[in-house]
This record gives structure tokens, C-alpha cells and sequence, in this order.
């Protein structure tokens, strides 16, 4: 006997959101995990509508596994000559790593833009052309659903699973960090990312804008965990140290360790952090001891970081 099918349908966009600005922008500012699930992206909000030079991008984000800028141009029309223009300015002004085109349809011209800026610019900066549909089975609630039409070729070579040509080290980061990464996922809900990169650290969102929690294998055969600070711009980092600074003895003594305060006055970014030994150049027994310790750090930084860090992101 063969069971009852629902009939699945599109929804028109207008139904549900609206207005673009006033009501699928904010919804998309705090619905980038489901974008960035469909181009495995670990996306965080950065700021909406920030200024470049007589406009201003719709949402401004960062991927925390590459700490790249990330921006999102978005319309519930089809794609436009006026919309690409501005995502080229927009992209120039942040000199982002990624930008994405979020539409209800792309015209070929369009997405035939985006493969040629993915095919003649650097490998350091992607382009991405999304299509945003509704469905609805019979009269369920519509759900969201994105669709990528235009992606770089290395993106669309890792997913449909060509292996990439990585280093030995690479493929060692790699591994120890996917392994991390799941952990943290599955047992603790830290985060929602999915994929690790082939590099030696990784961020995790802390659910404040330009605060992060963050695992790496530093110089001097050392493994630090730690709160990384970037505000976007340094004075507005040292500042938001400095306020953190005031409450050392607290932290540390709510922590039960002590941490190692680095303002770094000629970077751009601060951070709280805390090391011990360790190299990615070790036996697989050091590996999985090393992992255990970045976990019960993170979790650590984050039970006792965490209020502080709604507090000064208010």
C-alpha cells in the first residue's frame, strides 16, 4: 500500500517577507547559520547596514573558520546590474575574503558574473550567487531554503568530495580540529559548524560580536586556548581589553587558573589566553590528550567569560 504524499510547493516571498530592509534583512541577520550550512560557512553577524563611503552593506559577517570578512548583498527580486555594482563596492571597501549575492532568481548574466570574477580574481576571495526559496508541503508552515547557483570551483570540487591536494601537516590540522570540531558540536552545543579547515587553529563564535573563542597549536611548541577580541577596529579593541582587564583578579580566580593577558598593542586584535605544550607532531595518545584539554577550556571560557562579554557587548 503506498502511503499519502504531501504536495510540495514555492511560496511567494512577498507572503512572508514584506519589505526587503525592514523584514528579510533581519530575519537573514539572525538566520546566517541556515545560509551558512548551505555554503559551509561557519557564519557569525558582524553589523548590518555598515557604511561604505554614500552606502551601506545589508550585512557585514565574518566566517570564524578563517576569520574572513564575509558580505551579504540580499534581495527578494531577481538580480540586478544596480545590485552587482554595489557588491563589487562593498567588497572593495572590506576587502572581504567572501561575498555573497542572496536573490529570489539570478539571470544568467549575473550568475555568469560571478563564475568570471571566481575564475580571474585571487583564490584568497570567493563569490557565491544564492537563491533564497519558500516551501510548503500541503499547509505546513513555508520554510526557508538556499540554493547555491554560483560558487568557486575548489567549493564545488570539495562538495561532491574530489580530495583536496593537502600538505601531511595540513591533513593532520585538519583531522584534529574535524574531530574537536564534532565533539563540540554533538556533546556540548558549542557550536554549529560543521567542517574543520586544513590550518592550526580555529574559532568559535561566543554570541557577541567581535568576541571569540578560539583553539590553536602557536609557536614555540605551545597549545593556547583563548578569548580573541576584534572589534573591527583597534582603539575600540585596546578599549574593550582594557575594561576586561580590570576584572583579572576575579576571572582568574573564578577560572582557577592563572591566564596570560595580551593586549597586543601592534595588532589590530587582544586576547586571553592559555597555554601548555603541545605540537601537531605528536602520537595519537598526545593528540586526543590535547583535544580533551582544548575542550575543557573552551567550556571553561566560556562559563566564565561569557557574562562578562553580554555585558560589555550591550
Amino acid at each position: 500500500m503506498t502511503e499519502k504524499l504531501g504536495t510540495l510547493r514555492r511560496v511567494d516571498l512577498r507572503k512572508i517577507w514584506e519589505r526587503e530592509d525592514g523584514d528579510f534583512t533581519p530575519w537573514l541577520s539572525k538566520n546566517l547559520s541556515t545560509l551558512g550550512e548551505a555554503l559551509e560557512l561557519n557564519l557569525e553577524l558582524h553589523s548590518t547596514e555598515a557604511p561604505v563611503g554614500d552606502f551601506s552593506v545589508d550585512l557585514l559577517a565574518r566566517d570564524l573558520s578563517t576569520r574572513r570578512l564575509v558580505v551579504i548583498e540580499n534581495q527578494i527580486e531577481a538580480t540586478d546590474h544596480d545590485h552587482l555594482g554595489k557588491l563589487l563596492t562593498y567588497a572593495s571597501g572590506y576587502d572581504v575574503g567572501v561575498v555573497i549575492w542572496v536573490a529570489s532568481a539570478f539571470r544568467d548574466e549575473h550568475r555568469q558574473a560571478l563564475d568570471w570574477l571566481n575564475q580571474h580574481t585571487d583564490s584568497q576571495t570567493h563569490f557565491f550567487g544564492v537563491v533564497i526559496e519558500a516551501l510548503q508541503i500541503d499547509s505546513s508552515l513555508p520554510a526557508p531554503h538556499f540554493k547555491v547557483v554560483a560558487a568557486p570551483n575548489d567549493w564545488r570540487k570539495a562538495k561532491v568530495g574530489v580530495a583536496e591536494e593537502l600538505s601531511p601537516r595540513e591533513e593532520a590540522y585538519k583531522r584534529f580540529f574535524q574531530e574537536l570540531l564534532d565533539e563540540m558540536r554533538d556533546r556540548h552545543q558549542f557550536t554549529t559548524a560543521k567542517v574543520a579547515q586544513p590550518q592550526s587553529w580555529y574559532s568559535f563564535s561566543s554570541g557577541n560580536s567581535g568576541f571569540y573563542y578560539a583553539a590553536s597549536f602557536a609557536q614555540g611548541n605551545r597549545c593556547r586556548a583563548e578569548v580573541y577580541i576584534d572589534m573591527g577596529d583597534k582603539e575600540d579593541t585596546k578599549r574593550v581589553f582594557d575594561e576586561i582587564s580590570k576584572e583579572k583578579s576575579s576571572l582568574e580566580a573564578e577560572f582557577g587558573e592563572a591566564l596570560t593577558w595580551e593586549r597586543l598593542d601592534e595588532k589590530r586584535a587582544s586576547r586571553v589566553a592559555i597555554y601548555r605544550e603541545g605540537s601537531i607532531d605528536t602520537d595519537a595518545q598526545h593528540l586526543t590528550d590535547m583535544r580533551q584539554w582544548f575542550i575543557a577550556h573552551l567550556l571553561k571560557f566560556r562559563m566564565v567569560f561569557g557574562k562578562r562579554l553580554n555585558v560589555i557587548a550591550r
